[in-house]
Formats: C-alpha cells, structure tokens, sequence
C-alpha cells in the first residue's frame, strides 16, 4: 500500500497527472473540429507540459536547496530532464510554423517562476491578477491553437469562439485550487477568493460555466459532442461547488485535474457508441 501511495505521490508530484489533462484538451479540440490526430505534436505538448510546470514548481527550490534536496526531488528533476528530452526530439518533427507559436507560451511559463527583469523582484505569479490569466492563456495556446496551426486550418469566428469557451474553462478549473490556497498565498496575491471571497468565488464560476454552455451552443461542431459536454458541464459544477478550504489532499491535483481527461473518454464513449 505504501508502495502504490509512493508511485501516486510521484506521478501527481511530477505532473504527469497534469499533463495527461492538458493532453485530454487537446484531444477534445481534434475531435471539437474533426482534426487529424498530430500524434508528434501531441506528445510534444504532452512533454512541454511536464517539462514547464516542474520547472515552475521546482526550479526555485533547486536553486535554494541544490545540495540537501530530497531523494524525492532529485527523482522529479531526472524525471523532468528526460522529458525535456523527449518534448525536444517531437519538438524537431513538427512544423517549424507551429514551433514559433510555443515561444510566448514559453515565455509566459518561465515569466511565471522567475523575476521579469533582473531589476526586478517579481514574476507574473506574484503579481495580483495576473496568475490565472496567464495560465488560462498558457494552456488555450497549447491545447487549441496549436492545434489550429498545425491542421493548417484557418482561425475563423467559430474557433474564436472556441478558444474563449477554451479560455473560461481552464479559469473556472482553477478556481478549486485558488479556493485552497486561500490559507497559504500571500494576501498581495489578492487571488479571486481572497478578493471576493469563497462562496462569491463559487458563484463567479458558475456564471461563467453558464457562458460557457452558451457558447457550446454557438460553436460549430460535430454532433456527438453536445452529450458528452453536458456531462462534463454538471461535473464541474459539483466539484466547484463542493471545493473548500480544507480540501482533502487530491481533491483539486487529482479529481479535478482530471475533470478533462473524463470529458474526453466520454468524448470517445459516445463517438464509438
């Protein structure tokens, strides 16, 4: 039992879990818009994803504590480096257009974890406000756009619409881990919860899952899509309405976390249904 915890620990710690979502979004705009499967590009991001988020949750622990870091830890960054790897290997078999797309995004992630300026003290994480937009925009450039720009597909109105539904969703699915973090972030932070507090913050993400669902209905799409959202819709107002700020540990890193990966098994059930 001990051994499985360990393996769990490991795999939400080293944001495989994470990365598997961001990778379930990128599925679902395939299948959103009827797009070939891009298996290098898929595992591209799949790896840029694990490669960028342990950079920003452990590049600034490393630097701090290189020579008493943990056996947990050091095991992450080996981890990590071997994913680098990969995600430069599928970086090398996409299109050199769709490459030039990643650099604001990964400019946007390391911004995120370190000063913007040496001259200056912040990142983009300690300024107030700015923490979700940034990672909303992050994760709809990975799983939407390039996307787009790899099918060689034209960015019309409908995909316009479908990178703003793409943009609030990822909003709304952060806002459970905001709520338990209430307790730890800094007050200058001044996250959506610490703002207008947890059941406001609640309210705020069902009026925009309530947008949401109206651009659903807006958006162009092949017909066996509809379902499978309505599920995934309710889904993430329960886990919404249910999160807290004494949360029990996997709550927000797992169960929803994994909100997208059951949208697109369900995205599967119903296309072979």
């Amino acid at each position: 039992m001990k051994v499985l915890k360990t393996v769990f620990d490991f795999y939400i710690n080293a944001s495989i879990h994470v990365a598997i979502a961001v990778y379930a979004f990128v599925r679902i705009t395939e299948f959103y818009f009827n797009l070939p499967y891009h298996q290098n590009l898929d595992f591209f991001i799949f790896f840029a994803t694990i490669t960028g988020y342990n950079f920003v949750k452990f590049a600034g622990v490393a630097k701090l504590h290189h020579r008493s870091l943990t056996n947990n830890l050091k095991i992450i960054q080996i981890f990590s480096l071997f994913c680098f790897v990969a995600m430069c290997y599928y970086a090398s078999k996409i299109q050199t257009e769709t490459l030039l797309f990643t650099v604001p995004f990964f400019l946007l992630t390391a911004l995120y974890a370190i000063p913007l300026l040496s001259g200056f003290e912040k990142n983009l994480r300690q300024i107030s406000h700015l923490k979700n937009i940034v990672i909303a925009l992050v994760w709809v450039g990975f799983t939407v756009l390039l996307s787009i720009i790899e099918s060689n597909k034209e960015l019309d109105f409908n995909i316009s619409l479908f990178l703003i539904q793409r943009f609030l969703i990822v909003l709304v699915l952060i806002l459970p881990f905001d709520i338990r973090d209430v307790k730890y972030d800094a007050i200058s932070l001044q996250t959506i919860p610490q703002k207008i507090g947890v059941e406001q913050t609640k309210r705020l993400g069902i009026i925009l899952m309530v947008i949401v669902l109206v651009l659903e209905y807006i958006i162009e799409s092949v017909a066996t899509v509809k379902s499978p959202f309505m599920l995934f819709f309710f889904m993430t107002i329960i886990l919404l309405m249910r999160a807290k700020t004494d949360q029990t540990k996997y709550y927000s890193s797992f169960w929803v976390e994994a909100i997208p990966v059951f949208w697109w098994l369900l995205l599967l059930g119903f296309d072979n249904f």
